[in-house]
């Protein structure tokens, strides 16, 4: 069943405008709690959002990733391929990709659950290292973004609700700067708080090993990040006397929306993309025709078993088409020929491809 790939892609485009590394941590971060990216078996599609995104510490003018042109309130193109790379263990990967910002996100898509007893804890899986973004014209600076642990309660008495309750790390190591973030338990009494603390210093990549808020020595502390992960976020800056500026806001979520993804028509997808690979399923799920779905559902899951068992016999191993492998041990899918070509396509506006003979992870 196909799961919508929502991405808000505003705040991804305004990631390296700032002259100061400090402030493109920040743009970082404001990407990070507005970015939803979730897990399908292959998609590929567009996004055509604006460049507006506030301002922030250093900014400098809204231009092209060559500084010759100005992309300030004009709309620029956000590419996003993803693929299932592996059926045993379930991982995929994805890649998006702004070319006139100069910009590129990646990484790989595993999810482990387990039963609590009253809630399904979710972490992510041994081939989830984060999501990398690159800056191409800030020297290829790389970020990496883990994820923290989620928990989904609420089942046995029909009121779903997702609490966060863990501790996430972005680090640049060329910048040398280091953000701890700690989403708070739920309190006992009242509604979920879905507050989040944070900081940003100072580190030494070589020597890093600061895991909590309460390790980082003050003097190496830039800012300080406070709030509500589902409402309004702040950040403090320390001015150059040490002392905490007032806070400043990061992130409204509240008005913010995913941008709607552009797809070609369903009649011009390959077959093995997600919306018409699963087309017969969601139909009767839309329909209210559960176990027809269900059937359905399963003579696509006993079609790909016999085909990962054909190979198996004939000795075949399964390639990703878009992806150069199927996993990755630092965590940065690599693109095939046919990806590099489907993101160019993509940024040129041509979904056509050519159908494949093998359409299933292994």
């Amino acid at each position: 069943m196909e799961v919508l790939a929502r991405f808000t892609a505003h705040a991804s485009c305004s990631i390296g405008d700032s002259d100061d590394a400090l402030g493109r941590m920040l743009a970082v971060l404001r990407f990070w709690f507005t970015k939803d990216l979730v897990r399908i078996i292959q998609l590929w599609c567009n996004w055509e959002v604006e460049d507006s995104s506030p301002p922030i510490v250093g900014d400098g003018p809204k231009v092209s990733a060559t500084g010759e042109v100005s992309t300030e309130h004009r709309k620029v193109r956000v590419s996003y391929i993803t693929e299932q790379t592996s059926h045993h263990p379930p991982v995929s990967a994805f890649w998006v990709d702004c070319p006139v910002k100069g910009i590129s996100a990646y990484g790989f898509d595993q999810l482990s659950a387990k039963f609590t007893g009253t809630s399904v804890r979710v972490t992510p899986g041994a081939h989830n290292l984060g999501i990398f973004i690159n800056l191409q014209h800030r020297d290829n600076e790389e970020y990496r973004l883990t994820h923290p642990a989620a928990s989904l309660a609420g089942m046995l008495r029909g009121s779903l609700s997702i609490t966060v309750a863990d501790t996430c790390y972005v680090t640049c190591p060329k910048t040398r700067i280091k953000v701890i973030l700690h989403y708070l338990e739920e309190g006992w009494l009242g509604k979920t708080q879905n507050r989040v603390l944070g900081v940003i210093f100072n580190y030494d990549p070589d020597k890093d090993n600061k895991a909590k808020i309460k390790e980082v020595p003050e003097k190496d502390v830039l800012a300080r990040i406070e709030g509500c992960w589902q409402d309004k976020v702040y950040y403090t800056l320390k001015d150059s006397k040490a002392s905490i500026t007032d806070p400043q806001l990061l992130v409204d979520l509240n008005p913010l929306w995913p941008a709607p993804k552009i797809i070609p028509p369903e009649s011009q997808q390959l077959r093995n993309e997600s919306r018409r690979f699963w087309h017969g399923v969601t139909e009767a799920i839309q329909n209210k025709q559960f176990s027809q779905a269900t059937k359905l559902k399963q003579e696509l899951e006993e079609q790909q078993r016999q085909k990962a068992t054909s190979r198996k016999d004939e000795g075949s191993e399964w390639q990703p088409r878009f992806f150069a492998e199927a996993l990755v041990a630092n965590g940065r899918p690599n693109l095939s020929e046919d990806g590099r070509r489907a993101l160019k396509g993509l940024q040129e506006g041509n979904y056509g491809l050519e159908e494949t003979p093998i359409i299933g992870a292994e």
